[in-house]
């Protein structure tokens, strides 16, 4: 008895060492975060890298805010989807813009929390939340994205696109945009 169950034992051992070689593989042997996958498709990696420095480094040129006497305090918006898959957040793009923002901006830049957000945690964590929203600092701009897509047979192009807007005069200050073609 005890013997058919050690053949059945080493057999299913066996069959999951075989079925679980290509994810064992694929995580010892995975390409730089800033390549493209050879056998991935769509949106990948680097085009996350690509599309958010060079966001965070046309923000940063623009002449404006570089003549600036004052940090210009920016909040950021998620990013909207407008893709054939919209059931994805896409929130990592506007998120690794606000990194890099934060990373190169210095003095220049003050990225605000979002107000629904900022309120939630202080719940949350403090004992006795201030009342007053007036007193916290008010975001002068708003970062926000879209991700679009053409979809085709075995190909999509995404078009993701930022704006920086002014909150108060309701002006688009800065507008770009990363566009790539992709294997579906």
């Amino acid at each position: 008895m005890q013997k058919p169950l050690k053949m059945l034992s080493a057999a299913v051992i066996g069959i999951a060492a075989v079925s679980c070689d290509k994810p064992y593989q694929y995580s010892q042997e995975r390409p730089a975060i800033d390549q493209i996958d050879s056998e991935g498709h769509g949106l990948q990696s680097k085009d996350l890298l690509q599309a958010s420095d060079q966001m965070a480094q046309e923000l940063l040129a623009l002449p404006a805010l570089n003549a600036s006497q004052t940090r210009w305090t920016v909040v950021a918006a998620p990013m909207e989807n407008q893709t054939v898959s919209q059931r994805e957040s896409l929130d990592i793009f506007i998120d690794r813009v606000k990194t890099q923002l934060y990373k190169q901006g210095g003095d220049r830049i003050a990225l605000i929390e979002n107000r629904d957000r900022y309120r939630a945690l202080q719940e949350h964590e403090l004992d006795n939340p201030p009342a007053d929203a007036q007193a916290s600092v008010q975001p002068q701009f708003i970062l926000y994205g879209a991700m679009q897509e053409l979809a085709n047979r075995d190909t999509s192009t995404y078009r993701a696109e930022f704006k920086l807007s002014n909150l108060r005069t309701r002006e688009i200050i800065w507008n770009g945009e990363y566009v790539v073609k992709v294997r579906r």
